[in-house]
């Protein structure tokens, strides 16, 4: 008889426990609904105002200034053309950057002399034949061949040799001294098998000359009597050790044949001795002060 009366007894106790339980979430329900209408609205408008401000945060880091073209701040081919403080994202062509030196220009530009260090990221490269992106100056792919570069338009390419004793520079896009391409494998002494003979501070100052003993329009430099550098003399000419300029090469003892089996005598003779240029003739005098007659 005890046993039935405490079962009976805890089913009554959890049956008012889950009635609170209802009633109370009622209640609350009934407060929030009972607030007055301007403190709901002031609630609502206060998300509102700070879901704008964060929108707001998040346009000013891309648009510093309401209108203008502005660079991603991860990705250096990405950029941010503002209007109204709204943004639109842009992409430079494959291979390009976008160059922020001004808000009011909208350029795309090669990366070189572009510092892209703050935002290394690129967009994925579209690659094709000798061009690793569809823009750009390119090296040769094999590292041995030290002056041939390609340039890439549309991922279309030329092929381009550097002028003699110059190598191309992936650092700068150009052809440059060897010293300064800073290319592996494609050093002065690797290229030439020259070496400037050693000298003392006097000479080295002056930048001291020296045959190709191989070719006598060309000559090494020694820059600060160390770095060779690989010069040449114009058509024609060749090197004269003994004044350490160039000279034409009849003139020359050892070089006095080098061009006779690329050039005539006529054509030797017409180099040395080029037609004078004619005189303007005709029309009045240009002077300051001139009068007509």
């Amino acid at each position: 008889m005890k046993r039935a009366y405490f079962l009976c007894l805890l089913v009554c106790l959890s049956t008012v426990t889950a009635l609170t339980r209802k009633q109370e979430a009622a209640e609350q329900s009934r407060r929030k609904a009972s607030l007055p209408t301007t403190q709901r609205k002031e609630q609502v408008e206060q998300t509102e105002e700070q879901e704008k401000y964060e929108d707001e945060d998040e346009l000013s880091d891309q648009c510093p200034e309401p209108n203008g073209y502005f660079p991603d701040a991860e990705q250096c081919d990405k950029y941010y053309d503002c209007r109204d403080g709204k943004p639109t994202e842009k992409l430079c062509p494959d291979g390009l950057v976008f160059n922020d030196f001004s808000p009011q220009h909208e350029k795309c530009d090669l990366p070189f002399g572009i510092d892209c260090s703050k935002r290394p990221l690129r967009q994925k490269p579209q690659p094709s034949a000798h061009c690793p992106r569809m823009h750009g100056y390119f090296a040769h792919e094999d590292p041995r061949n030290c002056d041939t570069f390609y340039y890439c338009v549309e991922g279309k390419f030329n092929m381009i040799t550097c002028p003699d004793g110059l190598v191309f520079s992936e650092k700068t896009g150009i052809c440059n001294w060897p010293d300064e391409a800073q290319k592996k494998g494609c050093g002065s002494r690797e290229l030439f098998n020259f070496t400037c003979p050693s000298v003392d501070d006097s000479v080295a100052a002056t930048h001291p000359r020296y045959p190709d003993t191989e070719d006598c329009q060309y000559f090494y430099v020694c820059v600060n009597g160390q770095v060779p550098r690989r010069s040449g003399c114009k058509l024609g000419q060749a090197f004269d050790e003994r004044t350490g300029k160039c000279d034409w090469a009849r003139r020359i003892p050892e070089c006095k044949d080098w061009y006779k089996d690329q050039l005539t005598d006529a054509e030797l003779d017409a180099l040395e001795n080029p037609p004078p240029k004619p005189k303007p003739s005709g029309g009045p005098s240009r002077r300051k002060g001139a009068r007509p007659a």
